[in-house]
């Protein structure tokens, strides 16, 4: 049964958000490791590292990340010995990239696990299949998880986890959550006055900017990057970048930057943002649940929430991202397939097996609220997600994160905020239309 979101929304009782995002961009932003050692497993699954992948003739091929391996395989050996097949598990490097190559040349795996704002050039590529779930399936896991793996109507992935930046606090330096982000500024800048820390707001802009990082700013501020149309998807044609809204919000930015209050400056990057904060160096870092355990490692008091908005102005909405399971397009055993992801890992207890072997916070709400008990502090993070826009997953989006990421830079940097969001829209529509 291919699910549409009309469907989905209609059945299940979900409701379509009007504004919506993992990740993508750049900074701090968590990557897929380098290859490394293999890990071993036992029985009939084999589970290796490879950058240039080779399907072989297990029954079953599942692609992924080093991080997500092991407990894929936990599963994947299960699902193996209930139904008498082999399975094999890879970490494979490059893996968007290398899996449509593989997959065009029916070479690739049944299924592939990775973010969800690959689904756009996947689909353009033919290289997943809507997947074969019903309506009260869906309906378990998070609208904003729901919509993110949406594409045209269709459902293609089913999502796992949820990530969307926080804004992170030293609590011995704050002791009071902040209300906006202009409190959080005014608290920073008073602090590196004073000569107790050395950043007054780490936010990763460094000489290249991050756009990813800039999002939940820009939104408080009225900006977008994409407009939605009429079946709810992102809209190519409704660019916000260089609209007026954009200019406002890019003559704001410059009164935060090295030319204006200094509370953010092209010192601090993705390279040191972590790491300051967890030096003592900084009272805030805006990050995402990947710079948890750091932070916990730093031995300070700390504390998390969602990114406040300005004062007067729209939420803070930051990129949501959602890491999911999709069915190849070519994949040699496709019923296999359709049958580990829509059965298998749509369980609560295959979802509690990659949230403690991935560290990632669950989309399925049930388990959602199992977690919470035992972390409370889980729920800033559920909650920042919940409140963002998932990250457009239609291919255009390729041509938005380098030049806006520029312009953030240029702007913090000292160049004049609205010129500089007018110039870099006309950049965007360009590449674009090429």
């Amino acid at each position: 049964m291919r699910m549409s979101l009309r469907a989905v929304v209609a059945a299940a009782g979900i409701a379509a958000l009007a504004v919506t995002t993992g990740c993508g961009g750049g900074g701090d932003t968590p990557t897929t490791p380098d290859a490394g050692s293999t890990p071993t497993t036992g029985g009939d699954t084999a589970a290796e590292t490879t950058g240039a992948p080779q399907r072989g003739d297990a029954d079953l091929v599942i692609w992924t990340d080093e991080l997500k391996i092991g407990p894929i395989t936990e599963i994947a050996e299960d699902f193996g010995e209930d139904n008498g097949i082999t399975v094999a598990v890879q970490a494979v490097t490059d893996l968007q990239s290398n899996f449509i190559t593989a997959n065009a040349a029916s070479n690739g795996p049944d299924v592939v696990v990775g973010a969800h704002d690959w689904i756009g050039n996947m689909v353009q590529n033919g290289a997943i299949d809507p997947l074969q779930i019903t309506a009260d399936q869906v309906s378990q896991y998070s609208p904003v998880a729901v919509d993110a793996v949406t594409y045209d109507e269709q459902l293609y992935g089913l999502p796992y986890g949820v990530e969307a930046l926080v804004l992170y606090r030293n609590t011995d330096l704050v002791p009071e959550a902040p209300a906006t982000l202009d409190e959080a500024f005014a608290t920073g800048l008073e602090l590196k006055a004073a000569g107790t820390v050395q950043s007054a707001f780490n936010l990763p802009v460094g000489e290249l900017g991050d756009a990813y990082h800039m999002q939940p700013l820009y939104t408080s501020l009225g900006g977008y990057v994409f407009g939605r149309g009429a079946d709810g998807g992102y809209d190519a044609s409704d660019l916000g970048v260089g609209d007026e809204a954009s200019q406002a919000a890019g003559a704001r930015i410059a009164e935060l930057g090295e030319g204006g209050s200094g509370a953010l400056t092209r010192s601090v990057s993705g390279d040191n943002s972590i790491a300051l904060f967890a030096d003592g160096q900084a009272p805030f870092l805006l990050s995402g649940p990947w710079a948890r355990a750091d932070v916990e490692a730093a031995g300070f008091g700390w504390d998390v929430q969602a990114v406040p908005g300005f004062e007067g102005a729209g939420p803070a909405q930051p990129f949501t991202g959602i890491q999911a399971f999709y069915v190849a397009s070519a994949g040699a055993n496709k019923a296999f397939a359709q049958e580990f992801v829509g059965t298998t890992m749509n369980t609560e207890e295959a979802m509690k097996v990659m949230y403690d072997g991935a560290n990632i916070p669950p989309s399925l709400t049930t388990l959602q609220e199992s977690e919470v008990a035992a972390d409370p502090q889980l729920q800033a993070y559920l909650d920042a997600a919940n409140a963002g826009e998932p990250m457009p997953s239609i291919p255009q989006m390729g041509a938005v994160f380098e030049p806006l990421g520029q312009a953030y830079s240029a702007i913090i940097g000292g160049a004049d905020g609205a010129e500089t969001m007018v110039a870099t829209g006309d950049t965007i529509r360009t590449a674009i239309a090429e």
